[in-house]
């Protein structure tokens, strides 16, 4: 593990409070949508539509962990202390999307995008079921679905891409 990883991992390794695990998911849906706009001008134009819906969900997904982090009437809730979240050590490498280089075609992007996304909605099922019931909870159990569902767009199209041969 590298400096860089290392303090990454030692940022989830900490976590300790709601507000902080909401921070983290946070800077993952950040990245998201940043890594799907890096992306925008590489892939082929059919692909443009699929990522470009991603970037506008991610940043959704954003708004609304936002919106509960700052909530006011949750402000005690997000103080509590939670059991220590198990973090999938590549769930640290998400936070920062890859380097653009680093994606060499469709199917580079296809495949690093169904792994991050299958990422996501595992870690977000981990969380709702480390969290009490209510708000955040709800919020992560509706993340995880919306990260499935991602996954199945991505899926179909990389389907069509691999096992089909029609160009994107």
């Amino acid at each position: 593990m590298s400096e860089g990883e290392l303090v990454k991992w030692e940022q989830l390794a900490g976590i300790e409070r709601l507000d902080q695990l909401l921070e983290v998911a946070i800077q993952f849906e950040r990245a998201a949508a940043a890594f799907y706009r890096q992306q925008l001008d590489r892939v082929s134009k059919p692909l443009r539509w699929l990522l470009q819906s991603l970037v506008e969900e991610e940043q959704q997904h954003e708004e609304k962990l936002q919106a509960l982090r700052d909530d006011a009437t949750l402000e005690r809730a997000l103080q509590q202390r939670i059991e220590q979240p198990v973090i999938d050590p590549r769930f640290s490498d998400a936070l920062q999307p890859p380097l653009v280089d680093e994606m060499v075609d469709d199917q580079a992007i296809l495949q690093y995008a169904l792994g991050r996304e299958q990422l996501a909605q595992e870690q977000y099922r981990k969380l709702a079921e480390i969290t009490e019931a209510g708000a955040v909870q709800e919020l992560f159990q509706w993340l995880a679905d919306e990260e499935l569902q991602h996954k199945g767009y991505l899926e179909r199209r990389y389907y069509e891409l691999v096992h089909r041969g029609e160009g994107i």
